[in-house]
């Protein structure tokens, strides 16, 4: 057995520790490190042929439900001779691969390793919760591309390293919050240098650079503006035959409107005369339909992972890949496309992020990654594009005064 880790790998396992946050961009081998540290922290030595774990401890992975499904965490094991499989183990210990949404069944495990995948602990919820409480008797870490844009998506991993009592003691000494709000709105952080220092005493920043190059192109599409300002004039639904009377509504009308108009399906048909496969990421059903019923060629086999289908990316020569961002922005990869069409954008920046990431891996073959984006003029497009390139949240409200 031989582990080969790249120097940027190598040097986060030499840094790394218990309630440590791997920061690494998507396909920057993030799970491959953390393997590493785990063989390591339980007596294994890295490219030592002979060179094996000393009764190691049971190993927990909490992942994404589809990378269980697809069980990329047990071929990233290979190499470290690791398997769920306990009449295959070289082992006596335990190994558990599960989803975020059954976190709560290992709240008694203790004296365990936990590797927490895909970062998943913010706000205070039951997987916060859950998430705490493991921690307190068990050797952990968690990985993320995108650990935290504000101080208060630090506050689960700030308590879990015993920074913070609780999230009570982080808001009475670091959050000042809006009086002007109905609800919690923080106007600003007190004491940022003292958060600072809790943050780098636990991030370890995965140096990775990726093989390929990316090409971001953005294709400018129509929409149909007369239709688009009797919706702004009037606060009208016209799909329900009904008056808006939300900001979540009245966003949802306006992108129908932009998103739906035919322009952005011959700008799918041209880009894929350059193309033979490619995939194609979506936000709602109605674009779905729209997707389902473009020609894109008799010999082209058309595949989907959503809410309705999880079916597999084709190994035919010609396909197109129907993705939905809430389903498929993250836990999966593909390295026999180079092209990704975003046929609309998504209010976060780290779901776009996260969805680019699904063809830039470290095993990628291609030397180019395209990434076509279809966004009109409408002023909604506008302004989704902005929060995006200031890597913020696109606020509905924020867009619209209801």
């Amino acid at each position: 057995m031989r582990i080969s880790l790249d120097p940027g790998q190598l040097k986060a396992v030499q840094e790394m520790k218990n309630g440590c946050v791997l920061c690494g961009g998507v396909g920057s081998g993030k799970s491959r490190t953390a393997l590493s540290y785990y063989f390591v922290r339980n007596g294994g030595v890295l490219s030592d042929e002979n060179s094996r774990m000393k009764s190691p401890k049971d190993l927990y992975i909490i992942t994404t439900a589809r990378k269980r499904d697809t069980k990329e965490w047990e071929n990233d094991m290979i190499p470290f001779e690791i398997t769920t499989d306990e009449s295959l183990s070289l082992y006596s210990h335990k190994v558990v691969i599960d989803s975020w949404n059954n976190i709560q069944k290992y709240i008694s495990v203790t004296n365990a390793f936990f590797i927490f995948d895909e970062q998943r602990v913010i706000g205070y919820g039951k997987w916060v919760q859950a998430f705490l409480r493991i921690t307190k008797s068990n050797e952990w870490i968690l990985l993320s591309a995108t650990p935290g844009d504000t101080w208060s998506d630090y506050i689960p991993v700030f308590i879990a390293n015993g920074f913070f009592k609780n999230k009570t003691e982080f808001v009475r000494n670091h959050i000042v919050y809006s009086r002007l709000c109905k609800f919690p709105k923080v106007e600003r952080y007190l004491n940022t240098s003292r958060l600072r220092e809790f943050r780098s005493k636990i991030l370890i920043n995965l140096d990775y650079t990726s093989p390929a190059e990316s090409h971001d192109e953005t294709i400018q599409v129509s929409y149909n503006r007369d239709l688009y300002r009797m919706v702004v004039k009037n606060r009208f639904d016209i799909y329900k035959n009904e008056p808006i009377s939300t900001a979540s509504v009245f966003c949802f009308v306006l992108r129908k409107i932009v998103n739906s108009d035919p322009s952005r399906e011959l700008a799918i048909l041209e880009i894929l005369e350059k193309h033979n496969r490619i995939i194609i990421f979506y936000s709602f059903d109605y674009e779905l339909e729209i997707l389902r019923n473009i020609f894109y060629g008799g010999d082209v086999q058309v595949a989907e992972w959503n809410g309705h289908f999880h079916q597999a990316i084709p190994a035919s020569e010609k396909w197109v890949y129907l993705v939905q961002y809430s389903s498929g922005a993250e836990g999966w990869n593909c390295t026999s496309t180079n092209a990704m069409i975003f046929y609309s954008q998504n209010y976060s920046y780290k779901v776009m992020k996260q969805s680019a990431g699904r063809i830039n891996r470290r095993n990628t073959s291609y030397k180019d990654l395209y990434y076509y984006h279809l966004i009109s003029k409408a002023p909604i497009d506008i302004a989704i594009s902005r929060a995006i390139e200031n890597k913020k949240i696109f606020s509905e409200t924020g867009f619209c005064k209801f």
